[in-house]
């Protein structure tokens, strides 16, 4: 079992920026390749980036590129998202999920965070 909680969330103006962390517990966090999803009210869970166990690869949906960056501290157990340039389309539920193998589809991922809601005001 994996354990994984989500903080950082909040309200920030349009362009403004956020920091995710997602801290693991439970089984060896450093073996678990790390993703992060959003899901907005009325549409499905969507895929936003992925980092390899190692961290040695990162990757990005077309729609986060260049504005959002993954990154992951074994030592602490954590994967963050730092989001720059945020766009009222970001607004959403985001949620860090671990996997065995890096990944984009929601199905490929085995456990979940219980998510913090992201809001965007223009």
């Amino acid at each position: 079992q994996v354990q994984l909680v989500e903080s950082g969330g909040g309200l920030v103006q349009t362009g403004g920026s956020l920091r995710l962390s997602c801290a693991a517990s439970g089984r060896t966090f450093s073996s678990y390749a790390m993703g992060w999803f959003r899901q907005a009210p009325g549409k499905e869970r969507e895929f936003v980036a992925a980092i390899r166990w190692s961290g040695s690869s990162t990757y990005y949906a077309d729609s986060v590129k260049g504005r959002f960056t993954i990154s992951r501290d074994n030592a602490k157990n954590t994967v963050y998202l730092q989001m720059n340039s945020l766009k009222a389309e970001d607004t959403a539920v985001y949620y860090c999920a671990a996997a065995p193998r890096v990944a984009s589809k929601v199905y490929e991922y085995d456990y979940w965070g219980q998510g913090t809601q992201v809001t965007v005001s223009s």
